[in-house]
């Protein structure tokens, strides 16, 4: 008894049979007047029964799920064959939130996708305006910026392209860390700490990690930073400059003298 042959490797006997005639077509027909053979490849496959069965997404976390479906482009039931992995990869690695994608296409009807996310690192604020940003400085996000859990702020032009490092710096010295609200690029070329208590931390030039290791030093000998300071300047190597918080005013003082009514 002769063996029975699975439907889709029958359509695979007819599809292999059909692109034969296309190569054979092709060469005896550089005008291209029967490229439309080639065409309905995907759809003679279709009637076949090389239709997509499902769509196995790996690695979303972050990343719409909508954004994720329209970008694949395919649906159960479509052609397998009319579903191109390259475009589909392609229209991932678009997606903001993703870094990079691949995906895998079998005959079994299966569409396997793996993408791996771009990780929030920081909340970037930039005239006025606040969005979520990955270590290279890439926006990821502007919606929904507390559902990643507390992240370093970042201010000013070029700040998102720039704050890996100091943070890096920051990192290395917990005590100041945590009394730090935000890091201001100043000029595109400079950087403020901006502390909780309001207090300006002014930092050299290129020269950030050293000065944020004397700035833990200082805050270890003298507590510097819970002092009520305006600005602790630390541009210079081999001096440090505080600016006093302004005197407050004085408040109006209340006249005594009271009016007294005449008797009559």
């Amino acid at each position: 008894q002769r063996p029975r042959l699975r439907p889709a490797l029958l359509a695979l006997a007819g599809l292999g049979a059909v692109g034969a005639g296309v190569v054979l077509v092709s060469a005896f027909d550089p005008a291209g007047r029967f490229s439309f053979v080639s065409e309905n490849i995907a759809e003679i496959a279709g009637g076949a029964g090389l239709t997509v069965n499902e769509i196995i997404v790996r690695g979303q976390q972050n990343t719409p799920r909508e954004l994720i479906r329209a970008a694949i482009g395919t649906r159960h039931g479509d052609p397998l064959l009319a579903f191109s992995p390259a475009q589909a990869k392609a229209r991932l690695e678009s997606i903001a939130w993703i870094e990079s994608a691949e995906v895998q296409r079998n005959l079994s009807g299966n569409i396997t996708v793996t993408i791996t996310e771009r990780k929030p690192f920081a909340i970037w604020q930039h005239n006025g305006e606040f969005a979520v940003v990955d270590r290279d400085g890439r926006v990821v996000s502007a919606d929904t910026l507390d559902a990643f859990g507390p992240l370093p702020l970042l201010v000013g032009d070029g700040a998102h392209r720039l704050g890996a490092a100091l943070y890096d710096a920051l990192k290395q010295e917990p005590e100041v860390q945590r009394r730090v609200q935000a890091l201001v690029l100043v000029g595109e070329r400079r950087w403020n700490l901006r502390l909780h208590n309001g207090t300006d931390v002014l930092l050299p030039e290129a020269h950030e990690g050293v000065a944020v290791k004397r700035l833990a030093e200082l805050q270890r000998s003298s507590a510097l930073m819970d002092r009520p300071l305006a600005a602790i300047d630390l541009r210079l190597p081999d001096r440090l400059v505080v600016r006093q918080l302004p005197a407050p005013e004085p408040e109006p003082q209340r006249g005594t003298a009271q009016r007294r009514s005449g008797r009559g």
